[in-house]
């Protein structure tokens, strides 16, 4: 090559990088400024925020917006709005600035928390059932009196009808030891199961436990637990978001995030909805987070600590995951991963 055409090369590589440079650096004009720089606020608090202007620019106008929702209750270049009943977790409080013929987006990170201090319940056991010890517990539900549980680690997942008085297994479908299946639930006549880091879902005939279907994760990295409210679908996947499916083509729609009256919450696993609420494994805790499916309030927490120590204890022994519930009877069942017990449990508050 000679030194002309490397002096072209050199000389095109360096506009790139300097037009891409002030592309990405492009310093903004104005900033948001809340009452105190607060950036973390608790439903019933007020939201007051401000346009910083160091320049002195002359502004046209402002119009606000909480995450996608544009709000109403701004006045000139001040935003002011009390929390309700706001879904929890971060956001991005953003304004548009028009001024002088153009218009400049700007966004400031908040985070929005419980106002109520997570209650705490006990348990009581009512009953205890074998389980089979070699089950890796992920996905744990009752339809009827017949149990179906979802086991996982690469060689070893399956998909299972169980009898849970027995602890027999009735039925039972391996999964191909590429996978690592995770949480089921249940939909009309379709299991769903989630796998854990390959992205993808199964559908299977209810009856039969034959696959019927795959299904591709969308923003979520991972699959952890799933439950149903009858008409939608909640995926945990590890992180702090709770996501909503659609039961149909169950596809990521929106999402929830958990938090307390402190901080939001992530690692919930197993997943059931009992009585208009998501119970929730939390993964290496020995407790059942009770969370509100508007707005991702962690209202309780269920302390199950004792529980493991009543099983056999074994190497391969691990944490506490599965949670089932009889919605006819209204009973409540536990385990966990290579657990030989089913526990039946009242919730003591």
């Amino acid at each position: 090559m000679n030194k002309r055409n490397l002096f072209v090369i050199i000389t095109l590589c360096a506009l790139i990088f300097s037009c891409g440079s002030n592309a990405d650096t492009k310093k903004k004009h104005f900033s948001i400024k809340t009452d105190n720089n607060q950036s973390k606020f608790k439903l019933g608090e007020t939201i007051k925020a401000s346009i910083a202007n160091n320049k002195k620019i002359e502004i046209d106008s402002v119009v606000f917006f909480l995450g996608d929702i544009r709000s109403n209750s701004s006045s000139g270049f001040t935003y002011e709005e009390k929390l309700d009943n706001e879904r929890l977790g971060k956001h991005l409080l953003k304004a548009i600035v028009y001024f002088d013929g153009e218009e400049e987006d700007i966004y400031k990170k908040i985070t929005l928390l419980n106002n109520i201090p997570p209650k705490l319940y006990k348990y009581k056991i009512i009953a205890e059932y074998p389980h089979d010890q070699n089950a890796f517990t992920q996905g744990l539900e009752f339809v009827g009196d017949t149990l179906y549980e979802s086991t996982g680690k690469n060689g070893l997942s399956s998909l299972r009808k169980v009898n849970y008085k027995t602890g027999e297994v009735i039925a039972k479908k391996d999964i191909n030891r590429k996978y690592f299946a995770e949480g089921i639930t249940i939909v009309k006549d379709k299991i769903i199961q989630l796998t854990w880091q390959s992205k993808e879902g199964f559908i299977y005939n209810l009856n039969t436990l034959e696959k019927t279907g795959n299904f591709a994760y969308n923003k979520s990295k991972e699959g952890w637990g799933l439950c149903n409210d009858g008409k939608q679908i909640y995926k945990s996947d590890g992180t702090e978001k709770i996501w909503i499916l659609d039961p149909e083509t169950l596809a990521e729609k929106s999402y929830i995030e958990v938090a307390t009256h402190k901080k939001v919450k992530s690692k919930f696993n197993e997943l059931e909805w009992i009585e208009g609420k998501i119970y929730a494994n939390t993964w290496q805790k020995d407790g059942i987070a009770v969370i509100n499916p508007k707005n991702g309030a962690l209202e309780a927490v269920i302390d199950l600590s004792g529980l493991r120590e009543k099983v056999t204890q074994h190497s391969d022994l691990d944490v506490l995951n599965g949670i089932a519930y009889k919605k006819e009877t209204k009973q409540l069942f536990v385990t966990g991963k290579n657990w030989d017990k089913l526990f039946e449990i009242e919730i003591i508050r």
